[in-house]
């Protein structure tokens, strides 16, 4: 594999601002993002953007709202009762949900009054643009696994992608999915 592609495993280094070059997030030293390519693993923008590029190859991309996590949606917004919080929640806290119709959701506390507690259900990274500097820090050619999805969880609603660490022997725990959920090639989420 000499360069990005459909179906190869990829692996970068990267940093991302919000366009004040204050780091929000970032790869660790020696322990570069790896995903494969043209699956949806990352976002969207940013893996259309890394298409042809070389192992050791650098660049700065810029990704939209609309090719990241979307716009700020005013109706995922909600007003909750603030029984159904802890007493010491603060503003910014996030917390594990299931929506409605059975999903499970990531709510981040917006704001609190005496009964109750609003909630945003949007990915906070939402509406923003990101500013993206990566380099190729490893190409290979992806594994059957790999390709099939099944290299773990991809629930991106609970927090786990493929490649991370995380040994969850007890598929309920944590992300909400079941074996019939992963049988069937996808989690609880629809990821």
């Amino acid at each position: 594999m000499d360069q990005i592609q459909q179906d190869v495993m990829v692996s970068i280094d990267y940093r991302l601002h919000l366009g004040d070059d204050e780091v929000v997030d970032a790869s660790k030293p020696g322990e570069p993002l790896s995903f494969v390519h043209g699956h949806g693993q990352i976002i969207a923008g940013l893996e259309a953007a890394l298409v042809g590029m070389k192992l050791g190859e650098e660049r700065d991309v810029v990704v939209a709202p609309a090719d990241a996590y979307g716009e700020l949606d005013a109706d995922l917004y909600d007003e909750l009762p603030r029984s159904v919080f802890p007493p010491d929640v603060q503003v910014g806290m996030a917390f594990r949900m299931t929506t409605e119709d059975g999903r499970p959701a990531i709510i981040y506390v917006d704001k609190i009054e005496d009964d109750t507690v609003t909630v945003n259900l949007n990915h906070p990274m939402a509406g923003k643009t990101l500013y993206f500097h990566v380099k190729v820090a490893g190409l290979r050619e992806a594994t059957d696994a790999e390709l099939a999805g099944s290299c773990g969880h991809s629930c991106s609603s609970c927090g786990h992608s493929c490649g991370e660490d995380d040994d969850f022997e007890d598929d309920d725990e944590d992300c909400g999915c079941d074996d019939d959920d992963e049988a069937e090639g996808g989690c609880c989420c629809g990821n």
